[in-house]
C-alpha cells in the first residue's frame, strides 16, 4: 500500500491495526526519502533515526492526543505505566543495515499495548515494499525446507543458539533487523527466531504482535510471556517460531541454559 503522509485511510480513525500500518509505511518511505539524500555512515544512520521518530511523534500525537509513546529515539516518559494506551515504536530496526545501502533487511516497528497486552502492531520493510500488520496478519504456509531454519544476528548470533542447531539439526540463517528475522518465520524464510543477547522492548513489539497474529509461537527463551510496557524496558530475549518447533526450543534452553 502507499499512503500520503499526513492522510491516513479513514478507517484508521478507529481502527488500530489500520493506524499502525499506516504509521509503519509512512515511516518507512520518510527513511527511504532520507537514503536518497547522500549521506553515509553515521550521518545516515543519525538522520534516518531522528526522520522517522520526529514523523512518528507527530503521527501519533496527531491521530491518538490521548496515547502515550515509548520510542527508542525518545525520552521515556514514565507516564506511560499509567495510560492504558502505549504505542511501543523502534523508528529505525536495523540502523546499521540501513546504512549500508542497498541492503533491504531493515525495518519500522510500530506496536500498541492496552491494558496489559499487545493489541495491534505493524513491521514495515521499506527496502522490499511490504507491510506486515495485524489487521491482515500474514497467511503462515508450511515449512518448504527440509531441515529447521534459525534466524540469527548477522553479528553477534548467541552461542547458545549454535548447540540447539546442533541438537534439532537446524540451519542458521544469519540477517539484519529483529523485525525482519521475525517476518521472516511468518514468510517461510525461516522457522524460528532465537535471541538471547540483549533487546528491549521497541525491539520485539511490533514484530511479536505480528507473529502473534499469524498464530505464531511467543516467548522468552524459558518459556515465560513476553510483558511489555513495564518500567524497565529492557526485555533481553525472545523465541518465535512455527508452533511444532517450540516445545523443543523451550526445552533445549531449560536442559542447557544459554551458556
Amino acid at each position: 500500500m502507499n499512503f500520503a503522509p499526513g492522510t491516513p485511510p479513514a478507517a484508521a480513525a478507529t481502527d488500530d491495526h489500520v493506524l499502525a500500518a499506516w504509521l509503519a509505511t509512512v515511516a518507512g518511505e520518510r527513511l527511504l526519502e532520507v537514503r536518497r539524500e547522500g549521506l553515509e555512515g553515521r550521518e545516515l544512520k543519525d538522520a534516518g533515526d531522528r526522520a522517522a521518530h520526529e514523523l512518528l511523534m507527530g503521527l501519533i500525537a496527531e491521530h491518538r492526543p490521548a496515547d502515550a509513546v515509548l520510542s527508542e529515539e525518545g525520552k521515556d516518559d514514565k507516564a506511560r505505566l499509567t495510560n492504558s494506551r502505549v504505542w511501543i515504536v523502534d523508528p529505525l530496526d536495523g540502523t546499521r543495515e540501513f546504512s549500508e545501502v542497498p541492503r533491504d533487511d531493515w525495518a519500522v516497528h510500530v506496536a500498541l499495548w492496552q491494558d496489559g497486552d499487545l493489541t495491534a502492531g505493524a513491521v514495515a520493510l521499506p527496502a522490499q515494499g511490504e507491510t506486515f500488520d495485524t489487521g491482515r496478519p500474514p497467511v503462515v504456509p508450511p515449512s518448504t525446507a527440509a531441515r529447521p531454519r534459525i534466524a540469527v544476528s548477522r553479528s553477534r548470533p548467541p552461542e547458545f543458539v549454535h548447540a540447539l542447531a546442533k541438537e534439532i539439526d537446524a540451519e542458521l540463517v544469519p540477517m539484519g533487523s529483529a523485525g525482519v528475522k521475525v517476518i521472516s518465520v511468518a514468510r517461510d524464510l525461516t522457522d524460528a527466531y532465537v535471541h538471547a543477547g540483549g533487546q528491549y522492548e521497541w525491539d520485539s513489539a511490533a514484530p511479536v504482535a505480528v507473529a502473534r497474529a499469524a498464530g505464531l509461537f511467543t516467548s522468552r527463551v524459558d518459556g515465560s510471556p513476553l510483558e511489555y510496557n513495564q518500567d524497565d524496558v529492557y526485555l533481553p530475549d525472545l523465541i518465535v517460531c512455527r508452533p511444532e518447533l517450540a516445545e523443543q526450543i523451550v526445552e533445549f534452553v531449560r536442559r542447557h541454559g544459554l551458556d
